[in-house]
């Protein structure tokens, strides 16, 4: 057994708990736009869709232009809330420490805007630490698609059989299984074990720790 080369991360509920900067930016456009009576609990089921998929499952808004518009009043939101409204999971920096001393590269793949995480990354690490990340505006197709996934193998030389990705939802362990590469389920977010269990995986725990101990 030998260890993975490549460890690619989802980035909301898998390696940081922004639910409450996203909750705040959706209840603000949302309001602003007469849609007054969602609760917090649904807003933090749609975490890991794009945004125009979140306002219509929230809202029932189908039209293209719409969607649009909501989009571009959250991200205004976004820039002023998400940053200081973001924390990561206690565990994260000590696996991504012990992770980078076994030489792994690492990576992020995330239906949230690239410049977002960035600018949390360089608030919390020091330079260096994820070797390539990958956000909205980098792919045409959002995940499960695996564009994006693809895009960062490229960019670092790797095989997919050397690699693992990490995520919280049905929509990164579709994302791994279509994609042909490891996955490792994390329960920081919404969706149960039971809804991860269905699909191939490698392991799946209560927090980011287990990871230490998944080989090849």
């Amino acid at each position: 057994m030998s260890d993975y080369k490549i460890y690619l991360f989802d980035f909301d509920y898998t390696l940081a708990d922004s639910s409450a900067g996203i909750v705040k930016c959706f209840q603000l456009v949302l309001n602003d736009n007469g849609f007054t009576h969602i609760t917090d609990g649904a807003i933090k089921h749609t975490i890991g869709k794009t945004l125009e998929d979140s306002f219509s499952a929230l809202t029932g808004v189908t039209d293209s232009g719409e969607l649009r518009r909501l989009k571009d009043q959250y991200i205004g939101q976004a820039n002023l809330y998400m940053t200081p409204n973001t924390r990561l999971f206690p565990e994260t920096g000590i696996v991504l420490s012990e992770l980078k001393n076994r030489g792994a590269r690492l990576g992020i793949i995330s239906t949230k805007h690239r410049y977002t995480i960035t600018e949390l990354l360089e608030r919390d690490f020091p330079p260096g630490v994820f070797d390539i990340v990958i956000g909205c505006e980098d792919v045409r197709e959002a995940k499960p698609s695996p564009e994006g996934l693809k895009k960062a193998l490229a960019y670092l030389n790797g095989n997919r059989e050397d690699t693992l990705y990490i995520g919280d939802s049905i929509i990164d362990a579709r994302l791994a299984e279509v994609a042909g590469v490891d996955f490792y389920g994390v329960l920081h977010g919404t969706t149960i074990r039971e809804e991860l269990e269905v699909f191939p995986h490698k392991g799946i725990g209560n927090d980011l720790t287990g990871l230490l101990n998944i080989r090849i």
